[in-house]
């Protein structure tokens, strides 16, 4: 039976909802925005509140006899080509989570590419999981990450033959994208499974002329970020299923431990309508968004001092396999400011927020919700930014480690050193400590320092040097990084 994607299940029961003026006396609390402060209705409006409904004994009945929930994910399964489809409203920081711990339990053995978020730390610590670390490919030139190949996951089993199976970050926050067919042939010639953290990719699905996604190469579990390169709103996630090396059952059971048992019908609904927006109309708008990105990169690359990297700068031998265009990272490095300068300086006198940003880029992220209007603020703003950059005071220097320097020895599980026995030393004595806490230069979210890893004296200059020069480090329990969390000595 086709599929009906004009049909969007989850927004006609809102429809329904309303027009047949259902009186709750449940939560939420505010009872359709009439006990809402006025001075937060005046602001937020109260269509807010008139979507934020109970989804079980509100938007459906108790018993969700009308599986108004269950039909919008059986048409985002169909939309890409998925066998089965789970919704999240607390952002893939949770889905990435349910993956894992369907896949691989306490003590087990996971293999992660290094270049992972903090959620799937975060998973690690909370479920005991064994990392078996797989090494980026790394560009020393442009201090860059790309994504594991699969040579590297497949030497990997052979020497962790015990593992339950892998987890492959694609795209990467920098557009950077892996082999995804080749990652899913080393781990399925054993009968295991691979969950791509895809939460860059929303987008990818519904154009061809963007790299392939997780559940066309292969991949059994895919997570997705809908609020990052979709429209969905935030914490709007999805996570994906197909074959039978994770059975459906068990993904929901681990999804239901973690989730909320009070979802917002607001992100559902927003998770339904951009599906129905994608399946009708995401091929055209997404080649308009390609079209207008490839504007914005020939007129970035016309500005003195910035370039815009691409395909030419990413992939190759030992680099990424695939690029996504529409990230838009621009390397600043020749106007002699740092990312964090460049960020301040946007936001402050032209009103324009970048995304990521690191010791030498910015992001300019463009989907298909920019326009020639949107684009041509930021175009005129960067060209400002280069005539006053070099008025702009000297940054302090970040200190980047070398790829070696950057990786450091696991000495302990991320969950037995997070949790357990822990003290504060000055960062000056650190070195050689095994750290107790995560600390994550954000965005992107890749955590410099795990639970667990030795701590050296260059990760340690990195992250004091970055500080001093602008980055965010939110994680830290001593932001200023005076001192560092780490395992008792009695305990390692």
């Amino acid at each position: 039976m086709t599929a009906d994607h004009s049909r969007a299940p989850i927004l006609e029961a809102l429809v329904e909802h309303h027009r047949a003026q259902r009186l709750g006396f449940t939560p939420p609390g505010h009872k359709q925005a009439r006990g809402a402060d006025p001075a937060v209705r005046e602001v937020l409006g109260d269509a807010v509140f008139l979507g934020d409904v109970l989804a079980s004994g509100g938007l459906d009945d108790r018993l969700t006899r009308g599986r108004v929930l269950e039909r919008a994910q059986e048409l985002m399964a169909d939309a890409v080509h998925a066998d089965h489809t789970f919704f999240s409203t607390c952002g893939s920081s949770l889905s990435v989570k349910a993956a894992m711990l369907s896949v691989a339990g306490p003590h087990e053995k996971l293999l992660i590419g290094r270049d992972a978020h903090k959620s799937v730390v975060a998973g690690l610590i909370l479920s005991g999981i064994e990392p078996v670390w797989v090494e980026p490919r790394w560009d020393a030139g442009l201090h860059l990450a790309h994504p594991p190949s699969a040579a590297e996951f497949d030497a990997a089993f052979e020497a962790h033959p015990e593992a339950r199976g892998a987890l492959v970050t694609s795209p990467t926050p920098y557009g950077a994208c892996a082999d995804l067919r080749a990652i899913a042939d080393v781990c399925h010639r054993r009968s295991l499974p691979l969950i791509v953290d895809e939460a860059w990719g929303a987008h990818l699905p519904f154009h061809p002329d963007l790299p392939s996604w997780a559940m066309d190469a292969g991949a059994d579990i895919c997570v997705t970020s809908i609020h990052k390169m979709g429209s969905g709103l935030e914490q709007g996630s999805v996570f994906h299923l197909q074959g039978d090396l994770v059975p459906p059952a068990v993904l929901g059971m681990r999804a239901d431990l973690l989730g909320t048992t009070s979802p917002s019908v607001l992100i559902l609904a927003g998770l339904d309508g951009w599906r129905r927006q994608m399946a009708l109309h995401g091929k055209d708008l997404l080649g308009a968004t390609l079209d207008l990105a490839a504007e914005v990169r020939s007129a970035v690359e016309e500005i003195d001092g910035l370039h815009v990297h691409g395909h030419e700068d990413f992939c190759g031998p030992e680099l990424a396999d695939d690029f996504d265009p529409l990230p838009g990272i621009i390397d600043l490095s020749a106007l002699g400011i740092t990312g964090y300068q460049a960020a301040d300086w946007l936001r402050e006198h032209r009103s324009i927020d970048a995304h990521l940003v690191d010791h030498r880029r910015i992001g300019a992220q463009i989907t298909h919700g920019d326009d020639r209007e949107t684009t041509g603020e930021l175009l005129s703003a960067l060209r400002e930014l280069a005539r006053v950059a070099p008025n702009l005071p000297e940054a302090p220097r970040v200190e980047v480690p070398s790829p070696g320097e950057l990786r450091l020895e696991q000495a302990l599980l991320p969950r037995d050193a997070f949790f357990g026995p822990a003290e504060d030393v000055p960062v000056g004595e650190a070195a050689g400590r095994v750290a107790a806490e995560m600390i994550t230069p954000y965005p992107p979210g890749i955590p410099a320092v795990l639970p667990g890893e030795r701590l050296t004296e260059p990760v340690l200059r990195y992250l004091r040097t970055g500080l001093a020069g602008g980055m965010n480090l939110p994680d830290p329990t001593d932001p200023d990084l005076e001192t560092v969390r780490v395992v008792a000595r009695h305990a390692q």
